[in-house]
């Protein structure tokens, strides 16, 4: 399994992106995609996750509202909109993937099996 995760960059705040995490070496649609923020000095931490087979999501409370995860089976690829992008967003960004259909313990580092690199956001006027 590779997970590539793009779409990183620098936006002004109150600006959008989207950040994409591409997938191969999965042999059905049921595993789990989540992603996961790690600002300078700080712990990484989930902001969501999507069941990939049935579309399920789910958000930390802090992003809720402005983020939005979605997926695209067909690329193989799941996507993390964020909008009205604040200083405090910025970040490195991964995805990562769950063998299970199901986004179950989601916020915990340790449930995932496999790891993308990051993509930077960085968010500054």
């Amino acid at each position: 399994v590779q997970l590539q995760a793009s779409g990183g960059g620098s936006v002004q705040p109150g600006g959008s992106l989207r950040l994409s995490c591409a997938a191969s070496g999965f042999t059905s649609d049921h595993y789990a995609i989540g992603w996961f923020r790690q600002a300078p000095g700080k712990e990484r931490e989930g902001v969501s996750c999507i069941s990939v087979s049935d579309g399920s999501t789910y958000y930390a409370d802090s992003v809720k509202g402005r983020f939005t995860i979605s997926r695209d089976k067909a690329k193989n690829t799941v996507y993390l909109q964020i909008n009205i992008l604040k200083p405090e967003d910025t970040a490195v960004y991964y995805c990562a993937s769950k063998n299970e259909p199901r986004c179950r313990t989601w916020y915990s580092l340790n449930w995932y099996n496999y790891w993308g690199q990051g993509t930077p956001v960085t968010v500054s006027s």
